[in-house]
């Protein structure tokens, strides 16, 4: 094929998405607007549904599946990756999670449903880390290509310009909840973030506490418990604040020491992704395949007991592997992550060419189409909250 691959990409405004078919050879669809939505909105993404992939099916060469599934119900689902197939698109999917984040753990049955459906119906699996790649061929027998997570620092920064942060006397952990989505535990979250301190703070270390949380969120009740946990311990401050821009997000990130992830259930994070470039290490939740997406001693996975003893040592063991904001140190772990992330995000790129034209070469054996019963899924928030995850 002497042209560019065109792919329909759901979705293909998302910055993931953008990173990872950065190349000449792939020419990205532009996101189609659903009906009444503002600049930007693709959700629920219009290209996932079969009427609309036989309009368009002379505009593509393959769809690729990323965000936004939860939008339909199953049927919905199938019938969209079978149209693709009769007009002869070849369908990847990137699996980014086994739980999925926008959904509580009582409606996780609807999206595993889906999972239940589609892998076995691709043409390709994706996913991020090994482990979960692990647990793919576990549950459904699918072979999946594990390609790493790309960089989410914008573009706009560079290792020279990133923001490091400035020296300070004590040491200070975040805790960011933003909006209270589903996935995240924000008084588990705290409770064990308060403990943890005051066990290190008890050892002697100068350690405080940031916890951030949006002013408009989803869930009020855990708002308020938050605000009590915080108000209750002289280890942690709370700030809220609106939703910030990237500039404002990776200033505040850089402030940080280290960075504890709230979430209750998922499989990997855009958050961890972000930190990364910025030198901040990171303890996440010992759910999921958070601790697989860097093998590093400031990467760290933990269980959130209410007692923080299991934290504690987590944020210890980061704290002491980590730099200092606002020290060459930062600055230097930030250009050599830099530079790693400009080898690993062209191998990335290159491996989603490889898998689209493996795709289009490979004659395709499907399963017979299904008749699914399963109950429409909620409509979640918007999925633009989910990166940095």
């Amino acid at each position: 094929m002497t042209r560019p691959l065109r792919v329909v990409a759901v979705p293909a405004s998302h910055p993931y998405v953008r990173r990872v078919t950065a190349d000449d050879a792939i020419t990205l669809h532009d996101d189609p607007r659903p009906d009444g939505a503002g600049p930007g909105v693709w959700w629920p993404p219009v290209a996932l549904d079969a009427a609309w992939i036989r309009a368009h099916a002379d505009e593509a060469d393959l769809l690729h599946i990323h965000f936004g599934t939860e939008s339909f119900d199953v049927a919905h689902l199938v019938d969209a990756v079978d149209a693709a197939h009769a007009v002869g698109w070849p369908v990847v999917q990137t699996v980014h999670d086994l739980d999925h984040p926008q959904l509580a753990d009582g409606d996780q049955g609807r999206y595993v449903a889906q999972l239940d459906a589609l892998l076995p119906r691709v043409d390709a699996v994706l996913t991020l880390t090994e482990g979960a790649a692990a647990e793919i061929a576990r549950r459904w027998g699918v072979e999946a290509v594990v390609v790493p997570h790309p960089r989410l620092l914008g573009s706009d920064f560079t290792a020279d310009t990133a923001p490091i942060g400035f020296a300070a006397d004590g040491r200070v952990v975040g805790l960011h909840l933003k909006d209270l989505r589903p996935g995240v535990d924000g008084p588990g979250a705290t409770t064990a973030l308060v403990a943890a301190l005051d066990l290190l703070r008890a050892r002697g270390d100068a350690v405080t506490g940031e916890v951030r949380l949006h002013r408009s969120v989803r869930d009020s009740a855990a708002r308020d418990e938050v605000r009590r946990l915080c108000a209750a311990s002289d280890a942690v401050v709370l700030v809220e604040h609106d939703r910030l821009d990237d500039t404002a997000l990776a200033a505040g990130l850089a402030r940080l020491d280290a960075c504890v992830l709230p979430y209750r259930h998922g499989t990997h994070s855009g958050w961890l992704e972000l930190c990364w470039d910025l030198g901040v290490p990171v303890v996440a939740p010992d759910t999921g395949h958070y601790a697989d997406q860097h093998d590093d001693p400031t990467v760290a996975s933990a269980r959130f007991a209410a007692d923080g003893s299991a934290l504690a040592d987590a944020l210890d063991g980061v704290l002491r592997a980590g730099a200092r904001p606002g020290t060459t140190h930062r600055r230097e772990i930030i250009t050599a992550r830099s530079a790693e992330r400009d080898r690993v995000d062209r191998d990335v790129v290159r491996a989603h060419l490889a898998v689209y034209r493996a795709a289009l070469a490979r004659p395709r054996a499907r399963p017979a189409p299904s008749d699914p019963t399963i109950q429409p899924a909620r409509r979640p928030a918007p999925p633009a909250e989910r990166t940095p995850a």
